[in-house]
C-alpha cells in the first residue's frame, strides 16, 4: 500500500514563503514523475510544479522565478520551495506521484492536500 503524506501549508502575508514537503511510503519499487498540483472552488485542478526522477523541472508560467520544486530520491520526498507569495496562489495544494509499486503496477498517487493561505 503507497501512501504520500504531505505537510508545510499555512496561512502567510503576501510576499512570505513556505516550504512544502511531500513523502511516500509503502511498496515502492520505482518513483517516476512527481508534482505539485493546486485547486481552488470552482476551478479545476491545475500543475504547479512537476520533477522527473532525474531531476527536469516543469513550472507553470505564474509561478516562474518564484517557486522551486525539488527531491530527495533516498527520502522518496519531494519538496516546493514557495516564496513571493501572492494572493492568487491561495488554494489547496496536492502533492503527486507516479510509482511503480513491489508487485509491478504503475499508478497515480495522491496526498491528502495541505491548505496554503496567502493573506493581509
Amino acid at each position: 500500500q503507497v501512501q504520500l503524506v504531505e505537510s508545510g501549508g499555512d496561512l502567510v502575508q503576501p510576499g512570505g514563503s513556505l516550504r512544502l514537503s511531500c513523502a511516500a511510503s509503502g511498496s515502492i519499487f520505482t518513483i517516476y514523475t512527481m508534482g505539485w498540483y493546486r485547486q481552488t472552488p470552482g476551478k479545476q485542478r491545475e500543475l504547479v510544479a512537476s520533477i522527473t526522477s532525474v531531476g527536469s523541472t516543469n513550472y507553470v508560467d505564474s509561478v516562474k522565478g518564484r517557486f522551486t520544486i525539488s527531491r530527495d530520491n533516498a527520502k522518496n520526498t519531494v519538496y516546493l520551495q514557495m516564496n513571493s507569495l501572492k494572493p492568487e496562489d491561495t488554494a489547496v495544494y496536492y502533492c503527486y506521484a507516479r510509482i511503480r509499486s513491489g508487485r509491478r503496477l504503475t499508478d497515480d498517487y495522491w496526498g491528502q492536500g495541505t491548505q496554503v493561505t496567502v493573506s493581509e
